[in-house]
């Protein structure tokens, strides 16, 4: 009987005509076609006849130094009479001998490896899945043998349709919104206005781009029964270069290489050395004779090198639509992040400039600084034990105004305006990933379940259990076990946290005996500035040993301490954040404890507190605290990126000349242009084994520094910015012309590290709080303005309420009071002829001749509550702006939302008619040929 099946997704509706069944008692074709359909599911071991016929995949015999030899099915290499195979195909090194079957896969091994039957028994179980192989020995070494993959069109629609690719099938219809006259006058206005300015110069010339058909045409899911819905000009380029690598590679992860239900998969070969490489293949050269402005591009990578890599478009836009075609939506999702996040850097970067330049322009108008600069009558204590002299408060007058770059009356207005911007570039990338994700067809995609991680089968395969989603059993971790190891991988980050904490420590100890003994040089430039020097030392010591822990420690241990997560995905999130942890608190523990701790629990003249009973505490400058957190995060923000960028390219630019040097030593300087196109892959570096992670850990950690000690540096976002304009060509350079190309891979967004940006942004409301009112003296000038300088009790603020402030945040110490193993070497007799009697610190303390000696005033505890207060007050503003912000802003954006529906509306529409049509024509036909049959569809 004739049966009609109606499937109905989220999108479209599809409509499935199955033909009618000829009225017999029994149906041999069907079984037959169900037998087959089972056939295919079953791979095939140890045939012993198919290993007679076909000729074992490590046989030398078969293999010729720099010839192919193929041993596809003999059907598959008849040429067709009649039909040309151009030249170019045969000797681009992208196509099989024949020069019409496509590599799409490269498979690499040592004939000396000892794997030799996992590897035929993979390589048949190749060949019974459809696949096409054809065999060569490189021209370099003949003991590396490289296997060729091509995937034909039955088994591409076959394995498109089980994975659910989406291709085109009809063109988007584009629609206007109706608009208001009034909207309409505006529109000619703004077009006329835009007609005057030159065009813009950051778009990318669209002649050199090619039509990629996929975002100008709705796409459904593959499906061979429907395949006459679907845009196929050719089929030989319907599924692109990536889509093919990637069904190739999907195939490849389900057949099996032994006995054993585990023994499966081709992550498994890789692993225990059966092959040395797996990669698809970049689509020839990235560089050209010809230019791409007269010629064209020869393929897709010369125009991203020429589009994307190059450094002469680094003003451009990036090409995001063709990086996705070419490496697929996970790379291309994380050139989308980067690029939005150095886009949004540029209002944060002009608005910290704009802080800095206000402090440069009302320099001369700082009462503080001037009174700094004519305080030559005050004399303050020695900021260490012996060696350090009594010094003038104006001979720190370059660091007070220095100071008033960056700690102004902006500097709180530009912490607000940091934390709001950190929560409007998040909810306004969540709407550009919308917007992205439809783009892209990645609006319904799910993931697939995934498969087990080795490691975790190893580890628990004598205990199973059955899984919910396939029914099948599989290795079960108990909860005891899962508790015990979640509890040693905690203590494990612990004590590499407190690792991080020691060096710190490291750091303080040196900070502290450095400081003496630069008091105490030779040099008058050091002896004068020894505190400066001792910082900027510091700064560079803590920034290798922070490299240091990174490459000694980081990734070993923490691979280590990682549990034993079920899938791939699951071990990533767990490494990410253990990673991230780790590294955060490496880079950040020194800063940390200069926002917070330095010269903040020191004591006083006469009752130092000292480390260990032995050295005394550092001190901060008589100008503040803040000047040596500007130049630890300056020095440590440029130092580090810079670093970075030369890991990230010098590392394999060194590698890979190193490489051409030999092959140029052997072949001579022609012989590297006439190795194949496999030959050039394998000799590039292979993507890092945690793919992205790098990537995304250094954009993160800058984001970090960029927004939580922000307050303190204003000029971060300008520097994250000029950084990330030469980052984002330096990936693309890496990935085009550096790398072997990666397997495409789908993501819908940019997984756990948007909830690590998510807690670096409520960080940052809490250090900048603390900042502004513990770091900086933006709190004790408000209180004397407000409370005891000449404007007390008027509510004024201006310059000329700071009258005096100095003089009242400085404390008097007897000199006579020292103790014995403080007391300076010398008496400051030079300062006015006589031993000194008195001299002056930063504290709010009594008198020497009070009743309580050296105790806290109540302008002290006056401060301390209004610093409270601010943190208070700050926090619980911010929050709610961003609060308010993430509520008002919409993940989804309105005229997205409506798309979404219209295309939904219209793919039904679409599908019902196409059926429809060809069920007309099909009854026409029968018509015309005499033909009828009962229960036919309208």
């Amino acid at each position: 009987e004739g049966r009609e099946d109606l499937q109905v997704n989220q999108l479209e509706t599809q409509i499935w005509i199955k033909p009618e069944i000829q009225k017999t008692d029994v149906d041999f074709s069907e079984i037959l076609n169900a037998i087959q359909e089972i056939a295919k599911d079953v791979n095939i071991f140890f045939d012993e006849l198919e290993g007679v016929n076909s000729p074992s995949k490590d046989d030398d015999s078969l293999l010729h130094h720099g010839n192919l030899t193929s041993t596809s099915d003999d059907a598959s290499r008849l040429e067709v009479v009649g039909e040309e195979v151009p030249d170019k195909n045969k000797t681009n090194g992208l196509y099989f001998r024949d020069g019409k079957c496509r590599i799409d896969y490269i498979l690499v091994y040592r004939k000396s490896n000892p794997q030799t039957e996992k590897r035929e028994v993979f390589e048949r179980n190749i060949r019974a899945e459809g696949l096409q192989m054809e065999k060569e020995s490189s021209l370099t070494n003949s003991d590396i043998i490289f296997v060729k993959l091509h995937a034909p069109w039955e088994v591409l629609g076959k394995y498109a349709e089980l994975m659910n690719v989406r291709m085109p099938f009809r063109r988007k219809i584009y629609y206007l919104h109706r608009r208001y006259k009034f909207m309409n006058r505006i529109e000619k206005q703004i077009s006329r206005f835009r007609g005057w300015l030159p065009r813009k110069p950051m778009k990318l010339d669209k002649e050199t781009l090619p039509d990629l058909e996929e975002n100008d045409c709705y796409t459904a899911p593959f499906s061979q029964q429907r395949i006459h819905h679907f845009i196929i000009h050719n089929k030989d380029t319907f599924f692109n270069n990536a889509t093919r690598s990637r069904i190739v590679h999907h195939i490849l992860q389900r057949l099996k290489y032994e006995e054993g239900k585990n023994k499966i998969g081709l992550n498994r070969l890789l692993s225990n050395g059966s092959y040395e490489a797996a990669f698809p293949l970049h689509e020839g050269s990235y560089r050209s004779k010809n230019s791409i402005k007269t010629h064209g591009a020869e393929n897709h990578r010369h125009l991203l090198y020429e589009c994307w890599a190059s450094w002469g478009v680094w003003y451009k836009y990036q090409p995001l639509d063709l990086v996705r075609r070419y490496f697929g939506e996970k790379i291309g999702l994380y050139f989308a992040w980067l690029g939005w996040y150095t886009g949004m850097l540029f209002p944060a970067a002009f608005i910290g400039l704009f802080v800095f330049l206000y402090g440069v322009t009302t320099l001369n108008h700082c009462q503080v600084s001037k009174e700094v600069c004519q305080a030559t009558d005050i004399i303050m204590c020695p900021i260490c034990d012996k060696y350090c002299p009594f010094m003038r408060l104006s001979d720190s007058c370059i660091y007070a105004k220095v100071t008033h770059l960056f700690d102004n009356g902006a500097t709180v207005f530009f912490a607000v305006f940091m934390a709001v911007w950190a929560t409007v570039f998040l909810e306004f990338w969540k709407r550009r990933r919308a917007v992205i994700a439809y783009d892209w067809d990645l609006i319904d995609w799910e993931e697939e379940e995934e498969e087990i991680r080795p490691q975790f089968e190893a580890k628990y395969s004598k205990k199973e259990r059955m899984n919910p989603i396939s029914g099948k059993p599989e290795p079960y971790q108990a909860f005891a076990d899962k508790c015990s190891r979640l509890i040693v991988s905690a203590s494990g980050i612990f004590f590499m946290i407190c690792v991080v904490i020691a060096a710190v420590f490291g750091i303080v100890i040196y900070r502290v005996v450095t400081v003496s003994t630069f008091a105490a040089f030779k040099w008058a430039l050091i002896r004068n500035n020894s505190q400066v020097a001792t910082t900027g030392t510091a700064v560079c010591i803590n920034f290798c040993i922070i490299m240091l822990l990174n490459v000694v420690t980081s990734e070993t241990l923490i691979i280590f301490f990682t549990e034993q997560p079920r899938t791939e995905s699951e071990w990533e999130n767990s490494f990410t954040l253990k990673m991230f942890l780790f590294q955060f608190v490496n880079l950040n523990s020194s800063t940390f404890y200069i926002a917070f701790f330095l010269g903040r629990f020191t004591g006083h003249p006469g009752a130092y507190l000292r480390l260990i009973n032995r050295w005394r505490l550092e001190e901060c400058h008589p100008s503040g605290c803040l000047i040596d957190l500007c130049m630890q995060m300056g020095i440590i923000m440029v130092l580090k990126q810079t670093w970075n960028n030369f890991m990230e390219l010098g590392y394999p630019l060194i590698q890979n000349w190193w490489t051409r040097r030999k092959l140029r030593q052997e072949y001579g300087t022609q012989g590297k242009t006439s190795f194949p196109q496999w030959e050039k892959d394998y000799n590039l570096q292979p993507m890092n084994a945690y793919g992205l992670f790098d990537e995304y850990l250094e954009m993160i950690l800058q984001f970090g520094f960029t927004t939580i000690f922000v307050a303190a540096f204003p000029l971060a976002p300008l520097l994250a910015l000029l950084n990330n304009i030469i980052e984002i060509r330096l990936d693309a350079y890496k990935f085009v012309t550096q790398w072997r190309r990666p397997l495409a891979s789908r993501a819908k967004d940019i997984g756990i590290w948007y909830g690590i940006l998510e807690g670096i942004g409520i960080l940052s409301v809490i250090t900048n709080a603390f900042v502004i009112a513990v770091t900086s003296d933006f709190i004790p000038r408000l209180v004397y303005a407000y409370k005891y300088g000449p404007c007390a009790g008027q509510g004024e603020a201006g310059q000329k309420c700071m009258v005096g402030y100095v003089n009242a945040s400085l404390s008097v110490f007897l000199v006579s009071d020292f103790e014995n193993r403080s007391e300076p070497t010398s008496n400051g007799s030079e300062f006015s002829g006589s031993p000194l009697k008195y001299c002056r610190y930063r504290d709010y303390r009594d008198p020497p001749h009070s009743p309580v000696p050296y105790g806290y005033t109540l302008q002290f505890w006056h401060v301390l509550a209004a610093r409270l207060a601010f943190i208070i007050v700050f926090e619980h503003l911010v929050f709610c702006i961003k609060n308010l912000i993430s509520y008002l802003i919409p993940d989804l954006p309105k005229d997205l939302r409506d798309r979404m529906r219209r295309e939904k509306y219209l793919i039904q529409e679409m599908m019902y008619e196409a059926e429809l049509e060809r069920l007309q024509k099909e009854r026409k036909e029968r018509k015309k040929n005499g033909k009828s049959y009962h229960n036919e569809w309208p």
